[in-house]
């Protein structure tokens, strides 16, 4: 389970919507279903649904409930808000377990796809100092014991083994170290900027964070245009949902290109939300009148092409790190053991 964010994981954000969404699909009174819900929580999690039972109870409204709480992701809130103004909220509460489900394991992939490389990187470093600390200087005792002394070449050979070594030991425990520093800091008010700055600097995190927030952005345009929402009053609602700053500037230019009197698809493709082909697919939609139909279809692709990437991903820098330490430490051993090899051969 990934660790939790806001209070709750995304896995216990996932639960929490399934079971809201069963309450209205039973037909029970919101109220009811929340104090049930309340009362059947014993865990670590008693104290969340207590609140949002009394909250429903005292506003008859579960977003409220949830806004006046303030724990609550800012997210899940304003999606339940959108569900309730559109008498869609069973709805909106199965997209949002579904889409809390998939952030868990796009979490997950996240967590394995950072710790290998940490624990390699340690055991690279740790490997690395023993053989340059240890390791070498106990083979030039060997040798000066021996009363040989290494060839002009082979010395040169040891001493690059040598240097090499300690250059991949600083960049890699240097490495070791920023990662360390920004999951630290991931965890601080300074998540924003941390984010903002390593996909500023890590192409392939711009373009994971770019197709999420195509995910969303198409996702509740198509469930507010479904419920008969106008695209102005849609894409409003669509801007207070996100928490991805860029992605909400990018509405909002959609927002101003409408005002302008440019075609919806037209917009869209100005601001390079989605990509060529998706824009294209969006303007076939807009003509045909089933933009709602092909934004839907738009989020379950992005959020699939995300997971693939995650995936791709961690296939690429696993046997990279694999390979990177055999090679190194391959070098190291070979620094050494080529002139031992020499000098046992001249004797």
């Amino acid at each position: 389970m990934a660790k939790k964010q806001n209070g709750l994981s995304p896995a216990e954000l996932s639960s929490f919507c399934g079971q809201v969404a069963l309450i209205l699909e039973a037909g029970l009174p919101l109220y009811d279903g929340m104090e049930t819900l309340a009362a059947g929580e014993t865990g670590t999690n008693a104290d969340w649904y207590q609140a949002a039972s009394r909250g429903v109870t005292e506003t008859g409204s579960l977003y409220d409930a949830l806004k006046q709480d303030g724990r609550w992701p800012a997210y899940l809130v304003e999606m339940v808000g959108i569900g309730e103004r559109s008498g869609h909220l069973e709805q909106v509460m199965r997209g949002l377990e579904v889409f809390y489900a998939r952030e868990d394991r796009i979490r997950s992939s996240v967590v394995s796809a950072v710790t290998y490389p940490l624990v390699l990187g340690i055991m690279l470093v740790v490997i690395v100092f023993i053989l340059l600390w240890k390791v070498l200087p106990v083979f030039r005792r060997v040798l000066d014991s021996m009363g040989v002394g290494l060839s002009e070449s082979g010395a040169r050979l040891m001493n690059l083994g040598s240097t090499v070594g300690w250059i991949v030991l600083v960049l890699v425990a240097l490495a070791v170290l920023a990662a360390v520093v920004f999951a630290v800091l991931s965890r601080t008010k300074h998540r924003d900027a941390v984010f903002a700055f390593l996909q500023r600097k890590i192409p392939v995190l711009a373009r994971l964070s770019r197709k999420l927030s195509a995910s969303r952005v198409s996702g509740v345009l198509s469930m507010m245009l479904s419920s008969g929402f106008p695209m102005e009053d849609a894409l409003e609602m669509t801007g207070k949902v996100l928490t991805d700053k860029e992605a909400a500037e990018k509405v909002s230019a959609i927002r101003e290109g409408l005002s302008e009197g440019k075609a919806f698809a037209d917009a869209v493709s100005d601001t390079g939300l989605f990509d060529d082909l998706h824009s294209s697919m969006i303007r076939m939609g807009s003509a045909t009148g089933h933009e709602d139909q092909v934004l839907g279809k738009l989020s379950g692709l992005y959020e699939e092409e995300v997971e693939e990437d995650i995936a791709r991903l961690i296939s690429i820098i696993e046997p990279s790190l694999v390979a990177l330490l055999a090679i190194v430490i391959g070098a190291v051993l070979l620094s050494v053991m080529l002139p031992m090899a020499g000098i046992l051969t001249s004797l």
